[in-house]
């Protein structure tokens, strides 16, 4: 059991990967999140949130302006940057932090890079937009790939997959030649095999089981279960503890990075999960 060390290239900095995990908070800036939405749409309520997930622990921010739900509709690039701007300006050189923008509009992505964020989080893994990797190498930004299968709008139809991890692998691999092609540096990419993201419920359990095969793409793994329907429960505290689980798992499978809504309580469980990993290590 071991977790391979990686250096994260951003524009103005590295971030260490491998020696303890990494958390990345959410912050939902969208009216209709499955399960926030709209709690931070108001710049001033979103700026303070994140300043309450840095103190908590996160070594990342990631603000979402369009929502990703099943079912969700997309919006347009002015809607999206409607929500987004204000709160990227707020934030501007107020956080030791770097943000991440969760986002698959290239557009976006340029306006968000020249605000100060480091860091592109595309849910769609070049699919939506293949100009958005072009735009990452252009502003030297980190670019997370997360793995999608169809669209929001059609997740609830599509089958199980015969082979999901080897799906993931296969499609991963492809999107990351892709954006090395279009001239982003391989230091700068991170993968995310995409819980929920088209899966049906059953093979999240897998994905996690055998989270450990994503390591052949010889990159950072990030993993976001956080609140997933897949971990549902009766209440939102045992959905806590059910994505406390979830994290554990992950970390222990070789994630470098969990992104996570309540990031005071999953840093606990990740603090364990990394003892746990580096007491492995030494046997």
């Amino acid at each position: 059991m071991s977790r391979k060390r990686y250096v994260w290239k951003l524009k103005d900095r590295e971030l260490q990967l491998g020696d303890r995990t990494l958390i990345m908070g959410i912050l939902n800036v969208t009216p209709d999140s499955f399960s926030d939405g709209g709690k931070f749409l108001d710049p001033d309520r979103a700026f303070a949130r994140a300043v309450e997930m840095e103190e908590e622990g996160a070594d990342i921010i990631d603000i979402g302006a369009e929502s990703t739900r099943p079912g969700s509709a997309r919006i347009s690039e002015n809607e999206e940057l409607r929500r987004l701007v204000p709160v990227l300006k707020r934030l501007r050189g107020k956080l030791a932090v770097p943000i991440s923008v969760d986002t698959y509009k290239a557009a976006v992505a340029e306006r968000a890079l020249a605000l100060g964020a480091e860091i592109i989080n595309d849910p769609s893994s070049l699919t939506f937009d293949p100009q958005l990797a072009k735009v990452a190498a252009q502003h030297d930004a980190g670019l997370v790939l997360n793995h999608m299968r169809g669209t929001p709008e059609t997740w609830a139809k599509l089958p199980p997959l015969p082979d999901v991890m080897g799906t993931i692998l296969h499609d991963l691999g492809a999107t990351v030649h892709r954006a090395l092609r279009a001239g982003l540096d391989r230091s700068r990419v991170v993968v995310d095999p995409g819980l929920g993201f088209g899966k049906r419920k059953e093979q999240n359990a897998e994905i996690l089981a055998r989270l450990r095969e994503l390591a052949r793409l010889d990159l950072p793994i990030l993993v976001g279960p956080s609140r997933k329907s897949f971990l549902a429960q009766q209440s939102p505290e045992e959905t806590a503890y059910a994505t406390a689980a979830a994290v554990a798992a992950s970390i222990l499978a070789g994630a470098h990075i969990v992104r996570v809504h309540d990031v005071r309580f999953m840093r606990a469980a990740a603090s364990v999960a990394d003892a746990i990993l580096t007491a492995a290590s030494r046997e």
